[in-house]
């Protein structure tokens, strides 16, 4: 099968700049590379395909050649540029999938073993709606792994100490020449001794078994910041798993879910409830008492207030997360119609009727006049 313009493999144009060849590999080496594509079979050749574009597109002078004959020029045994697999010079594509994936380190295959950061936590709290607007402070239970207090995270019996690894001298890990077709590599694999911890403890700590820490259960105390809301989630530092070989502890995570209200809703900063009121209080005006998170405030009707009217209320709504103020509470008015009505209320209206003019709503009768205009009749 002929193989792919090289260009094309890593969705450059010939006019491309060294870095832009390089950016366009690296994006392209992470999104193939084996180890995160470990269910796609074609990843691992796609992988050796970006890596053949960029050994020749890096290299000033074998793309030349390929810019000049195509594929052609390294035909056989490595033509002009005598190119026979990854390990040439140039920009040197393996050397680049290891800067990304491994920092740096000499010797394909890994870091040395050193300090390593702890685990983070992850734990669900629910709060009420006003401890949402107002913030609030908790005790939660976290349960985590510790330094042991015995033998300090050390892993070894008190009076006794780690001796480092003879095998791999304290880096965890040993290195294994190996020829392949693409020349003798050098293969890290982790230390079968000291299991990549670099040191090897003969005395173990009782209380630890040597690992170093403990399994423990503590109560912490978070406090939640006024204005958040559903899905916030707050970062608690160190308060995560023990960290490795010296390394700083993890972080705990507390993902905030807030319950719903009985009277509120919340847009943003706003706040939103709606209040009923009676038909004489729509049409006469009225001041009624309306909830607020800060207890009741009176709030005046206007005489004619029609049905789904909203007021505000400013300041009452929900505190800035990050800033001085609060937002606003919005008021929606549903009048209730009367359901059951006394003779002597039936009459009342039937009075107010006809002092009207009019045997039904007014609106109501130019929406039937409107209607007899679109479709004609009497």
């Amino acid at each position: 099968m002929s193989k792919r313009d090289y260009y094309e493999v890593l969705g450059v144009n010939k006019n491309a700049s060294d870095d832009e060849v390089k950016k366009a590999f690296r994006k392209m080496a992470r999104k193939y590379h084996p180890d995160v594509n470990r269910d796609n079979p074609e990843a691992e050749a796609k992988f050796k395909e970006v890596n053949e574009a960029y050994e020749i597109l890096s290299n000033p002078d074998r793309r030349g050649q390929y810019d000049q004959m195509g594929h052609a020029a390294f035909d056989g045994s490595g033509g002009a540029g005598g190119f026979g697999g990854f390990g040439g010079g140039g920009g040197g594509g393996f050397n680049d999938i290891f800067d990304m994936f491994f920092g740096g380190q000499a010797g394909f295959g890994g870091r040395q073993a050193g300090p390593e950061k702890g685990s983070d936590l992850r734990h669900d709290m629910e709060i009420s709606f006003e401890e949402a607007a107002f913030g609030v402070e908790r005790e939660i239970p976290v349960g985590r792994t510790e330094d042991c207090k015995t033998c300090s995270g050390s892993g070894a019996a008190a009076g006794t100490h780690a001796e480092t690894c003879s095998q791999c001298k304290g880096t965890g890990q040993i290195q294994v020449a190996q020829n392949t077709p693409f020349g003798r590599m050098i293969n890290t694999r982790t230390c079968d001794r000291c299991h990549g911890e670099g040191k090897i403890i003969k005395t173990p700590c009782k209380d630890c078994r040597g690992k170093g820490t403990t399994r423990v259960s503590r109560k912490i105390k978070v406090k939640i910041p006024a204005g958040v809301d559903n899905g916030s989630r707050l970062r608690v530092t160190h308060e995560g798993e023990a960290g490795m070989r010296g390394g700083p502890p993890g972080d705990l995570y507390v993902y905030i879910f807030v319950k719903a209200h009985k009277l509120f809703t919340r847009e943003g900063n706003e706040v939103i409830c709606e209040v009923p009121i009676s038909f004489v209080q729509a049409t006469l005006g009225d001041e009624i008492d309306v909830p607020t998170l800060d207890g009741k405030v009176q709030l005046k009707i206007a005489e004619g207030t029609q049905s789904g009217t909203v007021f505000r209320i400013k300041g009452k709504g929900i505190p800035h997360l990050r800033g001085n103020g609060r937002g606003d509470q919005h008021v929606r008015v549903k009048v209730l119609t009367p359901q059951k009505l006394t003779d002597k209320q039936r009459d009342l209206l039937q009075e107010f009727a006809k002092a009207s003019g009019e045997n039904v709503n007014p609106e109501q009768k130019n929406f039937f006049k409107k209607v007899k205009d679109i479709f004609g009749g009497a």
